[in-house]
């Protein structure tokens, strides 16, 4: 097992009932943002019950943050909040508006042009941002419970990443019952993203760090499991409860301690989105299964390991059992109702030099655990996913 630093300020409050809770978590005295997505939380009562729970502090509203929050609008929750001099924050969505609300955090505080200063300084010199809570809608990303964060820039078909302690949450709500009305698309979004998550803290080579090896299988395993169910029955109180916690748990940083990491098939999938504005999950779908074919040599160990504890495949020679865990992978995505190939979504061979070009233009030339997937590999993957 290697080194680590393992930190996590976040509460977590779950289970039904608990957005009443905000009454004693957010102080009495903070002139609040709220901010949201579309007008499903107000549709579904999420936001009345927010609102009424935050009842007697100065409650202000900012909704309308896009699935890939963009920054010229969370630039005007910026605004909003200096006019205004609001200084809490409170996301009620799912992964989207917890990164937009994480950036506003930060860019509020920033004395400097918030794109540069955060996104591609990756938030180096920012020492300070505002407090902020979280009321989670839909389970996917792990943002309620860790410092990580995706913006989009559309006008330049830009969707960088940035990471600061800064912005962890002060607190999350977790309650399943807020999932009962999400789309099947979204929810099956949900499990893609939380798998690959996992997978990319797990499918990388052994060192020796058993227990967040088969803490990460038991999620993996936990997914596969209930996923289908979900959307068949996405009324089930215990189903949407183990689902949250697991998403939750994917990208807390606590199955990542200690361990390399592989995030090659979130960083290219963030040019897909860029470029042809896919469903991040979509993405992951699409590039994983390419992602572990191309690393599968150095990757093999690990690979037989998932093949053997995650599917229970234990036939066959090693080549055999490892191309049947990365089809296994495949099919999950499928049977979840995610498309895993670029044709698919209507992207041809003819696209894939402008994203090479992109990767590139971000300086990911050198991605993976071993740092080896230079833009030659990418290409590769990238045909691999047609």
């Amino acid at each position: 097992m290697n080194n680590f630093n393992f930190y996590n300020p976040t509460r977590i409050v779950f289970g039904q009932g608990q957005i009443a809770e905000l009454a004693n978590l957010v102080p009495e005295d903070a002139r609040v943002l709220v901010l949201f997505g579309g007008q499903s939380a107000r549709k579904n009562g999420t936001l009345d019950e927010v609102l009424m729970a935050l009842n007697g502090r100065h409650v202000e509203e900012f909704g309308g943050i896009e699935a890939n929050p963009s920054y010229s609008t969370l630039m005007r929750a910026v605004e909003q909040i200096r006019q205004h001099e609001l200084n809490y924050l409170l996301a009620v969505g799912g992964g989207s508006v917890i990164d937009g609300t994480k950036f506003v955090a930060a860019a509020v505080q920033c004395e400097g042009d918030a794109w540069q200063e955060i996104l591609v300084n990756h938030a180096t010199n920012i020492d300070k941002a505002l407090p902020f809570g979280s009321v989670l809608t839909l389970p996917a990303t792990g943002s309620e419970m860790n410092a990580n964060a995706v913006i989009t820039r559309y006008e330049t078909h830009e969707k960088l990443a940035f990471s600061s302690p800064l912005v962890y949450p002060t607190f999350s709500i977790l309650d399943p019952t807020k999932a009962y009305t999400l789309p099947p698309r979204q929810l099956a979004n949900g499990v893609v993203d939380a798998f690959t998550h996992i997978m990319e803290q797990y499918l990388t080579y052994p060192v020796n760090a058993a227990v967040q090896d088969r803490f990460a299988e038991g999620l993996l395993q936990t997914l596969i499991e209930i996923g289908p169910s979900l959307l068949e029955t996405p009324d089930d109180y215990d189903l949407q409860a183990n689902f949250m916690w697991t998403a939750t748990l994917a990208l807390n940083g606590l199955i990542g301690a200690g361990v390399p990491q592989d995030w090659a098939t979130h960083m290219i999938g963030h040019e897909i989105t860029a470029l042809h504005g896919l469903d991040h999950a979509q993405t992951l779908a699409i590039l994983l299964p390419s992602v572990l074919h191309e690393q599968r040599t150095k990757k093999s160990d690990k690979l037989l390991q998932y093949a053997q504890r995650v599917w229970g495949l234990e036939d066959g020679s090693d080549d055999d059992r490892i191309n049947l865990a990365i089809t296994k992978t495949r099919d999950f995505f499928e049977r979840m109702g995610v498309k895993t190939h670029l044709t698919d979504y209507q992207i041809s061979a003819d696209a894939i030099p402008a994203m090479v070009q992109q990767l590139e233009q971000h300086g990911l030339t050198q991605l993976g655990e071993h740092n080896d997937i230079d833009l030659e590999k990418s290409q590769h993957i990238l045909q691999a996913s047609l």
